[in-house]
């Protein structure tokens, strides 16, 4: 079996973190959300891995050969933003007629992978939402069978969403209504892989439903932020060597990366802070600091903070991409 990330994505919704980083390596919970996706999948036993990548693609190339050099990797390129569908189509060549386990890169859920993988059926992850019109729709049949797929629609019939994990044996078909689809379309019109899978079913494909226990947004700020305090307390406290600290409380869960140097500070709860940070009388909870940032008598809370940032004085909320220097002008009187 083979995986397929896309991660081609260039996530707005994640600026200005995303000008300069890919949405997929945004740090979370000490990992990113790439690793956490990969170390899933790996222990399950899958070994090799196709990665869609795109926009800032050279990144996504460039960690996964550095943090996972012992996988098959392959990377393809989708130039063109046309859909998720389309970018599955790009993977043909490479995946023969092998079976896929296709999770969309920005999707961190918990399901036993391994009891996908073994499954006899192709299987669609699925979750119960409150509003399911911003997502792909499963309607369900009484034995947990799919009856039917549909992209974001405007009267849903179901409330369970498609949290972006297919399992798809019969590849072959797969590609070829990918082909009819696209044969349809208009030039340069997106499709999404629900229509593909949609069509699937109509051909006699049957997908098995299964639930995911846990479901975690990485779409935004705010839900990031919480799915980083979920992480960290399943992942538990994670703090590397070397690191100096003084005068300085840890309040956990936290993740802490190496060689940080932290002084006269309070760290926490819910807090991932990258490698070669420093942090001067600072208080933050309920954040994410990306590496080599520089944080100087400030207090934050719900703070995202990008790699090579810094920040000095005052207490805010804070959103602030990568390679920012801010300084919001409160410091210690020298009186």
């Amino acid at each position: 079996m083979k995986a397929i990330i896309p991660v081609a994505g260039v996530g707005t919704k994640l600026r200005p973190h995303t000008y300069t980083q890919p949405k997929a390596l945004i740090p979370l919970a000490g990992k990113t959300i790439l690793s956490i996706t990969i170390d899933q999948l790996h222990e399950a036993g899958i070994q090799d891995f196709i990665f869609i990548i795109g926009y800032l693609g050279d990144k996504i190339r460039d960690y996964v050969q550095q943090h996972y050099p012992d996988l098959n990797t392959h990377f393809v390129v989708q130039n063109e933003r046309f859909g998720t569908g389309h970018a599955i189509a790009l993977t043909r060549a490479i995946v023969g007629d092998d079976e896929v386990l296709i999770v969309l890169g920005d999707t961190i859920a918990e399901y036993d992978v391994q009891e996908v993988i073994n499954s006899s059926h192709s299987m669609l992850g699925v979750k119960k939402v409150d509003d399911p019109r911003n997502f792909g729709v499963a309607e369900i049949d009484e034995e947990g069978f799919v009856a039917r797929v549909v992209e974001k629609p405007a009267i849903p019939k179901s409330n369970m969403a498609l949290v972006g994990i297919y399992k798809v044996i019969e590849t072959e078909i797969l590609f070829s209504c990918i082909q009819k689809i696209t044969g349809t379309k208009a030039n340069y019109e997106e499709f999404s892989l629900t229509e593909a899978l949609d069509c699937m079913i109509e051909g006699g494909v049957r997908f098995q439903s299964f639930k995911v226990a846990n479901w975690f947004d990485c779409g935004k700020k705010e839900s990031l932020i919480q799915s980083n305090a979920i992480l960290l307390k399943k992942f538990g406290v994670t703090i590397a060597e070397p690191n100096d600290f003084e005068n300085t409380i840890i309040v956990p869960p936290v993740s802490i990366g190496e060689n940080c140097k932290i002084r006269n500070s309070v760290i926490g709860p819910n807090v991932a802070i990258g490698e070669n940070s420093t942090i001067n009388r600072v208080i933050v909870r309920d954040s994410i600091i990306g590496a080599y940032s520089n944080l100087v008598e400030i207090v934050l809370n719900q703070s995202l903070i990008g790699s090579d940032a810094e920040v000095k004085g005052g207490s805010r909320h804070l959103n602030i991409g990568d390679n920012t220097a801010i300084d919001l002008g409160w410091h210690q009187s020298t009186n």
